[in-house]
């Protein structure tokens, strides 16, 4: 009897789901907003229709991400910019760049945590006042960019590891809690028959 009911518990008992959560990012990138959009497990969203809204819902326009994920937007508002992107399956990427940040982007009254924030747009307003010409800048954002990249996604991964992990130990809990149970019904039923 005991085996019956320890078989259908261990049929019945929640196993971890091997999903993916959908990961998506927005930053400055010079004159541009640059974003990234997958899973993550790693597999990033390539040739994906990213649709801009703002925050009426009106549309500001759309791009597509690059086989590694990753799409350019050049804003035109220093609105709130709201990115979306159909993965499929249910799976909806969305992710918001507020007002002050856009406005920093095109030059225009930057807020004081923008400010704050280390970015391209840093680095493309450095390099205008050392001098650069508009094509160095171009190459040293699109130099600075591919840097980045690689280190953003390692940071998503290593966050999304951490979680998954604390699942799974949340997990052993459980099961421990159930053999600690099932232990002293054991040790009540054996002291029950002395």
């Amino acid at each position: 009897m005991i085996r019956s009911c320890v078989l259908i518990l261990a049929l019945l008992a929640p196993l971890p789901a091997l999903a993916h959560n959908v990961i998506s990012s927005v930053f400055p990138s010079g004159s541009d907003i640059e974003g990234e959009v997958g899973f993550s497990n790693g597999d990033m969203a390539a040739d994906l229709l990213i649709e801009v809204f703002d925050e009426a819902g009106g549309k500001l326009g759309e791009t597509r991400t690059d086989a590694d994920g990753f799409f350019l937007f050049t804003p035109s508002e220093p609105v709130t910019h709201i990115f979306r992107g159909d993965l499929g399956a249910g799976h909806v990427a969305e992710v918001i760049m507020d007002a002050a940040e856009v406005a920093q982007i095109m030059g225009q009254s930057p807020s004081m945590a923008a400010l704050a924030a280390t970015s391209t747009a840093d680095v493309t307003s450095a390099s205008r006042s050392a001098g650069l010409s508009d094509q160095a800048r171009a190459e040293l954002a699109t130099m600075m960019r591919n840097e980045l990249r690689p280190l953003r996604q390692e940071l998503t991964a290593f966050k999304n590891k951490s979680d998954f992990q604390s699942v799974l130990g949340g997990i052993g809990y459980i099961f421990g809690l159930f053999g600690l149970g099932f232990y002293i019904a054991a040790r009540r039923r054996i002291g029950g028959k002395a």
